[in-house]
């Protein structure tokens, strides 16, 4: 993509960023809830928390399997941690809990830890069904994706979430709903956004492409050559923070409360997750470059953690506040 409509596209995507201001209180600039975290798998969720919260979201609120969560909460005193997600509880008694936190939440980012044994896939059902019925815009990524693979029609039609698949889970979803992902590669993540009549896809590559099933973005900034574990939770996590922001762009909260904002009429609802898709992909790839630029081969996705303020200044800096 030519470094001019890169710039275009940034500039519409930090229009959706609520201003540093004095008159928005805590929790006003994005509440994010990440479901994952299973016994075995507890970095993927502190990954997504926390580049969430460094990418400028007041809070995350972690949800995940009560051991996971005892290690989860030993990360980071930032993190606040819900150990709702026992084996062995009532699948009604995990919603009541998660109607609780929801209610909360602008944004849900799904998947990061996921796992994909019953239980934890209930769990996630269960969550992208209430999430759905709230109106909380949703990232589904890692095993969350599983579920979709296996379920399409939990996403099928809703216009809310936007899945996040590399390129194996890419295949997956593809053979779900018989899209041939290798008759022609370039426009099959298109294909797959038709058929599932809603969700964006942000697939995952070479260059990454974000795309409603009409209009298709391209993502081909630098990035790194090392592909470490966790890479994926940073963009789930910088996303789930972009799609808080453009719900609160879309409902003019931060405009209501006072505080100088852009008015949500001046992009059209249809294309605010597409923007917020497109703002990830860019600020993972940023952080990536930057950190392998300090490691080489020896860069981790923990690496990358405190490159994600940087590359948000890189790309949509405003230290200067309001």
């Amino acid at each position: 993509m030519a470094q001019s409509t890169s710039r275009a596209l940034l500039n519409e995507v930090k229009q959706l960023i609520p201003p540093l201001s004095d008159k928005l209180h805590k929790g006003q600039s994005g509440r994010v809830g990440i479901v994952g975290g299973s016994r075995d798998y507890t970095g993927a969720p502190f990954f997504a928390s926390m580049s969430c919260m460094r990418f400028g979201a007041d809070m995350s609120h972690t949800i995940c399997e009560p051991e996971a969560g005892n290690v989860i909460k030993t990360y980071s005193p930032d993190l606040i941690v819900h150990r709702l997600l026992g084996e062995g509880r009532p699948q009604a008694d995990i919603r009541k809990d998660l109607e609780g936190v929801f209610a909360r939440l602008h944004s849900l980012v799904l998947g990061p830890g996921l796992g994909r044994d019953e239980h934890m896939q209930s769990c996630a059902r269960t969550a992208l069904d209430l999430a759905r019925k709230n109106d909380i815009w949703t990232v589904v990524d890692a095993d969350g994706l599983w579920l979709v693979a296996n379920h399409p029609d939990v996403v099928k039609g809703w216009n809310k979430v936007v899945l996040t698949p590399n390129v194996v889970e890419f295949g997956r979803l593809c053979d779900a709903v018989k899209v041939d992902a290798k008759k022609d590669p370039d426009t099959a993540a298109k294909q797959l956004a038709a058929a599932l009549g809603g969700p964006i896809i942000l697939e995952k590559g070479k260059d990454d492409r974000i795309t409603n099933g009409e209009e298709v973005l391209i993502c081909s900034s630098p990035g790194t050559l090392k592909r470490a574990g966790g890479q994926g939770d940073i963009l789930s996590g910088t996303l789930g923070c972009l799609l808080a922001w453009a719900k609160i762009f879309h409902n003019g909260e931060a405009r209501a409360a006072g505080a100088p904002a852009p008015a949500p009429e001046t992009i059209p609802e249809k294309r605010l997750l597409l923007l917020a898709a497109y703002g990830a992909a860019e600020t993972a790839r940023r952080c990536s470059y930057q950190a392998y630029q300090k490691k080489g081969r020896a860069m981790l996705a923990d690496d990358l953690l405190p490159e994600v303020g940087p590359a948000y200044e890189h790309l949509f800096g405003d230290k200067s506040g309001n």
